[in-house]
């Protein structure tokens, strides 16, 4: 389950009412469709949903179907209150598994475009970073992922914030689109 955004207009980095060492915590594991939920409240942010779930359709299209997806930006703030403005995009960092017989490169060169941070962001409103899961841990994958999480667990002011994490499998998608559906058919947005 997805916490509340807490008064400041973040979501608690620290599950509330949790000791700050129990495990439920930031990144909080939630299923696509509380994404789709929980932050589809104006045109702008279902705009963004749509692109996020574009480019989970072209990555599943690629092969790309087992690992998870770290979600975070102002997307998973409350900015229209913070900085009164809607959200751009949303940051994604994918941890995936190679598909059987693929390689870094086979996949850059027949889908470049979904690991080209500025072509992801003008075609899907996904600020999106790669992270292939089951290399070897090296200093500099280390740090990469050391960067993301201290990064992503604060706003630019230094205030700590957290973010949510969702599995990779194609399964997810469908619920979600259904979600989309329902709020279509009740009359759409708040």
């Amino acid at each position: 389950m997805i916490p509340a955004w807490n008064a400041v207009g973040v979501l608690p980095p620290i599950r509330p009412g949790k000791p700050g060492n129990d495990p439920d915590r930031s990144p909080y594991k939630a299923e696509l469709y509380q994404l789709v939920e929980h932050f589809t409240s104006t045109p702008e942010r279902l705009a963004i949903i749509n692109g996020l779930l574009a480019y989970r359709k072209a990555l599943h299209d690629a092969g790309i179907v087992t690992g998870f997806q770290w979600l975070d930006g102002s997307f998973m703030e409350q900015v229209e209150a913070l900085e009164s403005r809607p959200p751009n995009d949303i940051d994604v960092v994918t941890f995936f598994t190679l598909p059987e017989g693929a390689s870094q490169q086979t996949l850059a060169r027949d889908y470049g475009e979904l690991f080209n941070q500025a072509k992801a962001k003008e075609k899907f409103r996904v600020d999106a970073y790669p992270f292939i899961l089951g290399e070897p841990t090296t200093p500099y994958r280390v740090k990469l992922v050391s960067y993301w999480y201290s990064m992503w667990s604060h706003r630019r002011n230094g205030q700590w914030k957290g973010f949510i994490q969702v599995d990779l499998n194609p399964t997810e998608d469908l619920a979600a689109h259904k979600i989309l559906e329902v709020k279509g058919q009740e009359g759409g947005l708040p």
